[in-house]
């Protein structure tokens, strides 16, 4: 039972570290918020062997899982800043190509209030069924390969991103609303399973880098990253832009939709700017939960 509670300890504190043979790296990155789990099974252990001992161990898992992910789980409600005159609604979501469902989710997502939509995974026709749906509303809008973002505002210097990739599937964007613009980047990452997440690796390394560069200092980064905020991969472009947390708290898990999430795969960054409202909504038949973002506009 103790050497099971350092264990656990060890694994959350130090995942990141532990080399990446046969995808083992990436299976506990990615598990490394479920492993406070252990602490139940640990909990009854401890209870039948009636061991003191054995009890206070147990509170090094605890303390350790408190301390890397307590901050993210806190509801952003008790800290948001207020309002301001004039706000941004900003909704993202990846619509699983194949469904169909791609205007579905575009229409829902307006009706939440949405000012800009960012979708993922688009498929052959589903980028002219969005605009087609959403052209009374939202005139403007910019679609590079599986990705695209309509918008009530203005869309200026857009430009197609390949980050290495070999084909395009992210874009930059600047959203020009009247009361304020920031650059707007979309990114539908490539798939990573265990012994296959190169070419993601390396969407997120050339992100971060072009990030970075951008002198914009106001910005958003929305998509599917296909990395947890646990994922080692996923450090560099987090170090740079700020996740802000959820509005009711917990990590915000967003697929699989069903029967629970149990990662959090799709994100919203932010410099610049002050986050009022994060949650996530459902939208259409995705297997992904959509996420929405309220921010201040920049100068209210």
């Amino acid at each position: 039972m103790i050497i099971g509670a350092l264990a656990s300890a060890t694994l959350m504190a130090f995942h990141a570290r532990v080399p990446d043979f046969l995808g083992l790296g990436l299976l506990l990155d990615n598990a490394a918020p479920w492993m406070g789990l252990a602490v139940p099974a640990l909990l009854l252990l401890a209870v039948a062997s009636r061991s003191r001992t054995s009890l206070v161990v147990l509170l090094i898992p605890v303390f350790t899982w408190l301390v890397i992910f307590g901050p993210a789980i806190v509801p952003l409600s008790w800290s948001a800043p207020r309002t301001g005159a004039a706000t941004l609604t900003l909704s993202s979501q990846n619509i699983k190509a194949g469904t169909g469902g791609a205007a579905q989710s575009a229409l829902e997502l307006a009706e939440d209030g949405s000012d800009v939509i960012a979708l993922q995974e688009l498929d052959a026709g589903s980028a002219q069924r969005v605009s087609t749906a959403l052209e009374d509303v939202y005139p403007h809008h910019f679609v590079v390969g599986t990705v695209g973002v309509w918008s009530k505002y203005p869309l200026t210097n857009s430009q197609p991103l390949e980050l290495g990739l070999g084909w395009k599937r992210a874009l930059s964007t600047q959203v020009d609303a009247a009361s304020g613009s920031l650059r707007l980047y979309v990114i539908h990452a490539a798939s990573a399973r265990p012994n296959d997440h190169v070419d993601r690796d390396e969407m997120l390394r050339q992100l971060a880098a072009v990030v970075q560069a951008d002198p914009e200092e106001n910005m958003m980064a929305v998509g599917d990253f296909n990395a947890t905020s646990t994922d080692r991969a996923f450090k560099k472009i987090s170090s740079i832009l700020d996740e802000p947390n959820q509005d009711d708290g917990l990590l915000g898990f967003t697929w699989p939709r069903s029967p629970f999430p149990m990662m959090r795969l799709d994100h919203v960054l932010v410099r610049g700017l002050e986050v009022t409202s994060n949650t996530n909504v459902e939208a259409g038949p995705s297997d992904h939960l959509a996420v929405q973002t309220v921010v201040n506009l920049p100068g209210q």
